[in-house]
């Protein structure tokens, strides 16, 4: 569906069906370019504060402006792994390999730390006693309160070191609840649940970090490169931050 809405080919009529559904309901589209920006915004200046590791948590099917790509455009050195359980975004993922041997794609569950973090490949290319940047952008939204995602995130970042980065986004609809009721009903047949959070609920997951400026703010109004980001239509519908490890 997310790749539906940035305009890609990798979908099926299933997901193309589900997701006009959620097009009905505000500018999907827009939202989903939106936080693919601040994807690229973030890892951007993850890179130009020296940051060359970086680990992508439940990075879905890849598109234009992956992590690798704008990371190694400032840090040529830089390594990353991708991490997702879904076969089909494995399937695809793994072309990715080809590009760069610095760059690995892991097929595991992000709801098992352990297991995320002491992979193979991940420990190939991650040194976590160096500053990481930990990218949870669109995924925390897949989990349930009862599967706490505010611990498993503590489980990750627990292994950082002093200058390391925690990136995340997540869908709210603090603005639109009756939209958001409607949006959750659609997802209620796919794979991975659908859950909006406030501001405050998304706010825990930097406990014990530094939130860099502008805060935990809406999508489009984290650090806009222009004046059309910032004036993208449903900006409102994301949260997004940056936290430093002191």
């Amino acid at each position: 569906m997310y790749d539906y809405y940035l305009g890609g080919k990798d979908n099926y009529q299933v997901d193309r069906d589900a997701a006009e559904k959620i097009m009905a309901l505000g500018p999907s589209r827009d939202i989903c370019l939106a936080n693919r920006g601040f994807l690229g915004r973030a890892v951007r200046l993850a890179a130009e504060r020296g940051l060359r590791q970086f680990l992508d948590l439940g990075t879905g099917l890849p598109t234009q402006e992956n992590v690798h790509e704008v990371a190694q455009r400032v840090r040529p050195d830089a390594h990353v792994v991708y991490v997702d359980y879904d076969p089909v975004v494995l399937a695809h993922a793994r072309a990715l390999r080809a590009i760069d041997d610095t760059t690995a794609v892991v097929q595991e569950d992000i709801r098992r730390p352990g297991e995320v973090l002491d992979h193979a490949e991940v420990r190939r290319l991650i040194d976590f006693s160096e500053p990481v940047a930990v990218l949870f952008v669109a995924i925390l939204h897949c989990l349930t309160d009862e599967e706490d995602p505010w611990d498993v995130v503590r489980r990750y970042t627990e292994r950082l070191v002093p200058g390391s980065l925690l990136i995340v986004s997540h869908l709210t609809d603090d603005a639109h609840p009756e939209e958001g009721a409607a949006a959750r009903e659609v997802y209620e047949d796919a794979n991975a649940p659908l859950v909006h959070r406030s501001h405050a609920a998304i706010t825990r997951f930097f406990d014990g970090f530094e939130v860099l400026d502008p805060g935990v703010t809406q999508v489009n109004e984290w650090r806009p490169d222009n004046e059309d980001e910032r004036g993208r239509p449903g900006g409102e519908w994301f949260y997004v931050g940056v936290g430093h490890k002191a």
